[in-house]
């Protein structure tokens, strides 16, 4: 856990960077001043302003040189990610594996931000004249991150900002902000010219200060209230948000239920239930609940806790030990109020154990509000249309998951379902880098995703002659 030093008169705040499973000191880094903020977006304005003129092809040259520099260093950048987080050694090789992607994806989508020319002509009166649309760098980026994917989500703020000709200032999670950093001094290594991709460090005030700075687009991953007080602090610049998510897995009766139990656990437990739109909780129909029930209960037994760093482990810790306690208060509450404990609900320090509980009643924090740890909350449901209606119920809107290979149910879910992305006989955590990522209500605006986030991070120009 990120703890803050006094800090010395005249020196900037310190503050610790903590392995969540051992609780080692793994750095210690100084917190960005209010001054250092300011002057790092002065040093990102000047490197805009240049880089405004470059190609596509050298935009592409660059993500790619990048790419091949994140594949050389893969191994180490796993080794950080899973120190300072917690994350598995598995998990985090493959976060590392992804973030090539996102950023060789985002170079090819550099050669592809075209536009369109429209006629003024097409009613009566109408001018003879051409209308040219381009999409132009929208100036300096700033990308705030969070824990849970330190690099891949960097990757796909970074990545489309280079591609749109921007530059970018980054403030990763204090709690993780190791693996953020060294890519940074990669992209130096990589030919990004000096000042283009920089790095801050800090927590809340450190991102308000951002935010107040003279730039141009914000893009922040996170929660809804950290989202909202950020929405204020800038104002009217433009901003991107993935805020969360409270996701249901639905499972109907004709659903292959070893394989949406198997995609249940391992959504829910990767990096130990700290993914946004991992399955919060799960909608199974009451003619299957009961198999369904000892399939899912099997494997969450069988799954291996322990040091993230051994190549044998399934699951590691959540981020601390504050974080573990916050799980375990909402799993006593859901069980006070009615909820059958199935598996799990205690935890070691900052490991929480796997847990499965039924029949949790829908007003409860660990149904109705984002909970970020392994913990599966099961509703049993025989109407379908009462299921949804209590699922859009919630401020929440991220994704969903559906296993079925009824064709009707499958059209009615999608059409129904207020979430930005529904995913057919796969959990709702699954994404792809250039697919639009993002939700509805208190869990966003806007859409990540190489492609569209390319454009998002543009400015849109028409010439008219």
């Amino acid at each position: 856990m990120a703890q803050s030093a006094p800090a010395a008169i005249g020196r900037a705040a310190r503050f610790d960077v903590r392995n969540p499973w051992s609780g080692e000191i793994v750095a210690t880094l100084a917190e960005s001043t209010p001054d250092d903020i300011h002057a790092t977006v002065l040093r990102a304005r000047r490197a805009a302003e240049a880089f405004r003129a470059s190609t596509p092809f050298e935009r592409r040259t660059l993500l790619d040189n990048l790419a091949a520099l994140v594949a050389r260093e893969a191994d180490g950048l796993a080794a950080t990610v899973s120190r300072e987080m917690g994350k598995t050694i598995r998990e985090a090789r493959n976060e590392i594996r992804r973030a090539g992607n996102t950023l060789r994806l985002s170079g090819d989508a550099a050669t592809f931000l075209d536009g369109e020319v429209l006629h003024c002509a097409i009613v009566s009166g109408g001018v003879d004249r051409q209308a040219v649309v381009t999409y132009v760098p929208t100036g300096v980026v700033v990308a705030i991150t969070p824990f849970n994917y330190p690099v891949n989500l960097l990757c796909h703020k970074l990545g489309p900002a280079i591609a749109a000709g921007n530059a970018v200032v980054v403030k990763p999670s204090p709690k993780a902000p190791l693996a953020a950093a060294r890519l940074v001094e990669l992209c130096a290594e990589a030919g990004f010219p000096e000042g283009l991709v920089q790095v801050v460090h800090g927590g809340a005030e450190a991102a308000l200060a951002l935010a107040r700075a003279p730039v141009d687009l914000l893009s922040f991953t996170g929660g809804p209230a950290a989202g909202l007080a950020l929405k204020r602090a800038a104002g009217l610049v433009r901003t991107l948000m993935e805020l969360g998510g409270n996701d249901p897995l639905f499972v109907l009766p004709d659903a292959d239920l070893d394989a949406a139990a198997a995609t249940a656990v391992a959504h829910r437990t990767e990096i130990a239930g700290q993914s946004c739109a991992a399955v919060k909780k799960l909608y199974v129909h009451e003619a299957v609940a009961k198999p369904f029930t000892e399939i899912l209960l099997a494997k969450v037994t069988a799954l291996r806790l322990g040091d993230p760093a051994s190549a044998g482990t399934d699951m590691g810790p959540v981020i601390d030990v504050a974080a573990a306690r916050e799980i375990a208060g909402r799993v006593g509450e859901a069980v006070r109020a009615g909820a059958r404990l199935l598996a799990g609900g205690g935890h070691e320090a900052a490991s929480f154990a796997p847990t499965v509980l039924a029949d949790v009643p829908p007003e409860t924090r660990l149904l109705a509000t984002e909970t970020f740890g392994p913990v599966l909350a099961m509703r049993r449901f025989a109407d379908l249309d009462a299921a949804v209606a209590e699922v859009n119920a919630s401020p929440y809107g991220l994704q969903a998951g559906i296993f079925t290979n009824d064709h009707a149910a499958i059209r009615r879910l999608s059409r129904t379902l207020q979430v930005g992305g529904v995913m057919v006989n796969e959990g709702p955590d699954f994404r792809a880098e250039h697919v639009p990522f993002g939700g509805v209500k208190s869990s966003g605006l806007g859409r990540e995703g190489v492609r569209i986030a390319l454009r998002e991070m543009s400015e849109t120009r028409v010439v008219i002659d």
